[in-house]
């Protein structure tokens, strides 16, 4: 029979400020962001790929979760097992999956005109949707993170907008990418480009904190809300997601925000530690108790 695991008094932090703690359980699922979480350019953070196998000891259920649109899940998966962390491509959530569903509902039949990075453009096409690249031709223009960003595609971007009608969708919120050396301009910077020089809004932003992906989340994790912990390192995407999914959430300050940020910030963590080598309840965590629906 399978059982839910106890109620413990960690399971509820008591209201007031973000206390510096670790969570004293273990959880039945775990969604952790990558960026700034698990790795910090190319390498992995200090603890990351130990108290990750511990999470699998456990049998506790993982998802890892990016905003980064520059890799598929299936380089993402490739890219944890390059640093010994398991991971299957149906464990990896990333905007392009969600950037595909989201167009085929609401915008089917849209020609699409980026300004991204390669891969964008072959995701959308081997998902069926038109790529194109004459703003006359677009329905709709999609803004993510592009290291390749110049004023030829803005100007692009520019006309199919104000020039004809175009909507705007966006893959993720993040106004920076965090790396070693502090950080990439990343797809806010260039949407708040299109969006200043068209005077238009995004009609979408996806990726976390949005419900396109915390709906895409919930589905693969399969476990009860309040037996999972979403682990990242932005308040405003990673624990503003948690709240939407009514999990538990640990902050991380390996990544985008530092601990001045979090004391005079609205949005408050659950717990706040430093790093993944922080997040499980002393040298060896007791099983995940299973859970009965």
């Amino acid at each position: 029979m399978r059982l839910r695991p106890p109620e413990t008094e960690d399971t509820e932090p008591e209201p007031g400020p973000p206390v510096h703690r670790r969570p004293q359980r273990v959880f039945s699922g775990y969604v952790i962001d990558l960026d700034g979480t698990v790795y910090l350019g190319d390498q992995p953070l200090p603890g990351a790929v130990e108290t990750l196998a511990r999470i699998r000891a456990a049998g506790s259920r993982l998802v890892f979760l990016t905003n980064n649109p520059l890799r598929s899940a299936a380089g993402y998966a490739e890219r944890l097992g390059g640093f010994g962390i398991e991971a299957a491509e149906r464990e990896v959530v990333t905007p392009l999956g969600v950037l595909t569903g989201y167009l085929t509902a609401h915008q089917r039949g849209a020609g699409v005109l980026t300004i991204a990075e390669p891969l964008v453009d072959q995701t959308l096409r081997a998902a069926g949707i038109a790529v194109t690249t004459e703003p006359a031709s677009a329905g709709v223009v999609v803004v993510s993170f592009d290291r390749t960003f110049d004023y030829a595609k803005l100007l692009r971007a520019f006309h199919a907008v104000r020039g004809h009608g175009a909507a705007i969708v966006a893959t993720n919120p993040d106004p920076f990418c965090p790396t070693p050396d502090g950080g990439l301009p990343d797809c806010a910077a260039m949407l708040a480009a299109v969006e200043a020089c068209t005077g238009a809004r995004a009609e979408a932003v996806l990726g976390k904190p949005g419900p396109q992906m915390a709906a895409e989340v919930r589905a693969r994790l399969g476990v009860r809300p309040t037996e999972a912990a979403m682990v990242g390192d932005r308040i405003l995407t990673d624990v503003a997601m948690s709240r939407t999914l009514r999990m538990t959430s640990v902050l991380v300050l390996s990544g985008a925000t530092t601990a001045s940020e979090v004391a005079g910030s609205d949005v408050r963590p659950d717990y706040v530690i430093d790093g993944l080598g922080d997040l499980l309840p002393g040298p060896q965590p007791q099983p995940a108790s299973p859970w009965e629906p």
